[in-house]
């Protein structure tokens, strides 16, 4: 029964890291274009941020399920980048 409950967390997980990647790269995507479109650089921040947390939640996946590395320190990782990526939002919201 514990082989078959991590197993379904694993594939649990890889799903919704999946949908994070495909979601969260929208986003970054849409606000990339709008930056270029615009030129302002709240949007360029706000790409840069919302990647980050992308980012992070791909890499705390890659390391746990690829690398084999511990599953604390993928939770770590894309916990460190997600507050990045918040950070770098916040920014883009006072940015001019």
């Amino acid at each position: 029964m514990t082989s078959q409950l991590s197993s379904t967390v694993a594939t649990s997980i890889v799903v919704v890291k999946t949908g994070i990647l495909l979601f969260g790269g929208l986003i970054t995507y849409f606000s990339l274009k709008a930056y270029r479109r615009t030129g302002a650089p709240a949007l360029r921040a706000l790409a840069i941020g919302f990647g980050t947390i992308t980012l992070g939640a791909i890499l705390g996946g890659i390391v746990d399920q690829l690398l084999g590395i511990p599953f604390g320190v993928g939770i770590l990782i894309d916990a460190i980048l997600t507050l990045v990526g918040f950070v770098i939002i916040t920014y883009s919201m006072y940015a001019e």
